[in-house]
């Protein structure tokens, strides 16, 4: 045994990478296997994909990217700049590469794979947030169900075949179809327009930043440090320890490092010889005010908008725009959300929008997260969860951290090993 081991053979101290859901998560849970734990971010705690989001604790909506009616799509509305799915013109060879391995898994077989390797984390996911509340994380879930609006009954049928093939691969899911008159008694947002809905029970919704936010303070609450402005440039495991070096020259070690850093993951995965490419797919929102209260969430499948009860008003999230993480916010794609949406709901004051908020979301090219140990000893990968990291970011950080605690894989991450 040496100073890095505990005499139970785990690592007494850990750094993360990433004070996003899914960072932050792996560490509160190191913390409760008696793991000393810093957390490093480049920006600050929910800088990335974890605080703009829709908010949806949805393991009923948690399905996989790539389902072959995607690729139809994308493929039709390839040079559109307003459709929902949105890759800009670029040279960026990297990218035509990724999005070359996600079409080759547009199919069935594949979707299916993917929907199994989901389903144990969706199983988990809510129980895994309320054993942070049980351990003093103070931001509430509120629990709603998610109203799906249609123009018509016919429409609907695309949403109900999704939900019955989740549930044929062992998916527990309870919803129903509504008529547009119950539609509108139970989302008063809903426009005439409505004809048809389809309601999923078991959901929650959290303000996203205060929720990721909270979790921080119960991480240094519990005796964890946080480090921001720490970006970090390399990677160097050692003999029991492992170094993080920031571009300012700073350094960190720790017994075991997670490297939780969203959409700009395989930066540094790479160097721990993780293959499987992260990408950015760039969600948008802003926030809205209403002339009646909101009572629940609101999804809009045809049109792929996202609506949140949000600080007394609604927040309203859409698109996926494969850019880089970095780039600037592209107005014209929330003008896109807004010309989308307006028919469908009533009662929202759109041009007086404020929040407006871009966000990197990362996405593998598999519709499976990568959650595990890598090839460089000691260094672990969080990340990959695509439109669900902050549904599935507690329950990821808690099976992580057994892993690296018992020296056991899970049998649910399986699946998900970042070297497949």
């Amino acid at each position: 045994m040496d100073e890095h081991t505990r005499i139970d053979g785990g690592p007494r101290t850990a750094v993360v990478v990433g004070a996003g859901i899914v960072g932050l998560s792996t560490a509160w849970f190191l913390q409760d296997h008696g793991v000393e734990v810093t957390v490093v971010d480049r920006d600050d705690v929910a800088a990335g994909a974890s605080w703009g989001n829709a908010g949806w604790l949805s393991p009923g909506l948690a399905i996989p990217l790539n389902e072959p009616s995607v690729l139809r799509y994308g493929l039709r509305t390839l040079l559109d700049r307003d459709a929902p799915l949105h890759v800009p013109a670029t040279l960026d060879v990297g990218l035509w590469r990724f999005l070359t391995r996600f079409a080759a898994h547009c199919t069935w077989g594949a979707w299916q794979r993917a929907a199994r390797a989901n389903l144990p984390l969706n199983a988990e996911c809510l129980a895994a947030f309320d054993v942070l509340a049980a351990g003093g994380v103070s931001a509430p879930t509120v629990s709603a169900p998610i109203t799906a609006l249609f123009t018509s009954r016919g429409q609907a049928t695309g949403l109900l075949r999704e939900l019955r093939r989740i549930t044929a691969e062992g998916g527990e899911i309870t919803y129903r179809g509504l008529s547009g008159d119950e539609v509108r008694d139970l989302a008063p947002q809903a426009s005439p327009r409505i004809g048809a809905g389809v309601r999923l029970e078991g959901q929650r919704f959290v303000d996203p930043g205060a929720f990721t936010r909270a979790l921080a303070d119960s991480v240094r609450e519990r005796g964890g440090t946080i480090r921001t402005g720490f970006d970090v440039r390399d990677v160097r495991p050692h003999d029991h320890a492992v170094t993080l070096e920031a571009r300012s020259g700073e350094l960190v070690s720790a017994s075991a490092a997670v490297l939780a850093n969203g959409s700009w993951l395989s930066r540094l995965s790479r160097r721990a010889g993780v293959r499987v490419p992260v990408r950015a797919g760039r969600g948008y929102s802003f926030t809205v005010p209403t002339d009646r209260p909101v009572p629940g969430p609101v999804y809009l499948p045809d049109v792929r908008v996202a609506c949140t009860p949000y600080r007394d008003a609604l927040r309203v999230a859409g698109t996926m725009e494969f850019q880089g993480p970095d780039a600037a916010l592209d107005h014209r794609r929330i003008e896109a959300i807004v010309a989308s949406a307006r028919g469908l709901l009533d009662g929202v004051r759109w041009d007086e929008r404020r929040d407006e908020w871009v966000g990197p979301r990362p996405v593998t090219p598999d519709g499976k997260p990568l959650i595990g140990a890598t090839a460089a000893p000691g260094v672990y990968v969080a990340g990959g969860h695509g439109m669900w990291g902050l549904t599935q970011g507690p329950i990821t950080g808690q099976l992580l951290a057994e892993q690296i605690v018992t020296g056991k894989r899970p049998e649910a991450l399986r699946p998900l090993d970042p070297l497949r």
